[in-house]
């Protein structure tokens, strides 16, 4: 298992209230649909391997 690091995220009211409905929606934390968000972006963007397509860059 990887280990995780803790770090403090600043964002405005409006932005962490969108986050909280759309984790809820999808039956998640605040913090698990960040990581989410921000592995799916990554994965889009080349930065990290996708595991789900056999080491092939993830689509743009």
């Amino acid at each position: 298992m990887s280990s995780k690091k803790s770090f403090v995220i600043r964002i405005d009211n409006d932005t962490y209230k969108a986050l909280e409905k759309w984790a809820a929606d999808e039956f998640r934390s605040v913090n698990g649909q960040i990581e989410w968000i921000l592995n799916q972006k990554l994965k889009e963007a080349g930065r990290i391997k996708d595991e789900n397509q056999s080491g092939a860059k993830a689509k743009k």
